[in-house]
């Protein structure tokens, strides 16, 4: 590893074996000094141990993005979530296809994960095994999940560029529904 990477070796050790891949570990620091450890691991299942070693080593979960991505016209999820571990970050990304399309909770591990992961699986049908909690946090039972997926695509919805047209679309097919 480069001398010029800051970071917790050991949790930088624990998280690698489950990054099989040539490209799966990348770090980074950016123009301000901060650092920034990018972790893409082999499958979601590796998701709870790797966020085990965050939670061991005293990290909190600071955010969790999900975006869509499109690979050989099949389309994909992939969740990211992002740690602080004493100002610096580690991200923990994990891919939803076909071979494996959940992931599963770490809410057990960090409980504001809680809302992170409710919100994935409400508005964009992301399955979340193992969840303590999967009740709905905003939309109406009667909706499909994933009906944000429909009206707006994750990775427009990520960006902020929504607007009010979002929820006219929403309730206009909510009515059509018997």
């Amino acid at each position: 590893m480069q001398d010029t990477i800051r970071g917790d070796a050991r949790v930088i050790e624990d998280i690698s074996p489950f990054c099989t891949e040539s490209d799966a570990i990348h770090h980074s620091i950016d123009s301000y000094g901060n650092a920034f450890h990018w972790f893409r691991l082999d499958t979601p299942r590796h998701l709870p141990q790797a966020a085990a070693a965050l939670h061991k080593a005293g990290a909190r979960l600071a955010m969790v993005t999900a975006y869509n991505r499109r690979q050989l016209s099949e389309p994909m999820q992939e969740v990211c979530y992002h740690f602080e571990l004493k100002g610096i970050i580690y991200n923990l990304t994990v891919t939803l296809n076909g071979e494996w399309p959940t992931v599963p909770s770490i809410t057990p591990l960090f409980a504001n994960a809680d809302w992170h992961e409710r919100e994935m699986m409400e508005l964009y049908d992301i399955q979340v095994t193992d969840h303590p909690n999967p009740r709905r946090l905003f939309l109406d039972e009667e909706l499909d999940a994933g009906i944000l997926n429909e009206a707006v695509p994750l990775s427009i919805m990520m960006n902020g560029a929504c607007t009010t047209d979002l929820w006219e679309r929403i309730l206009k097919d909510k009515e059509k529904r018997p």
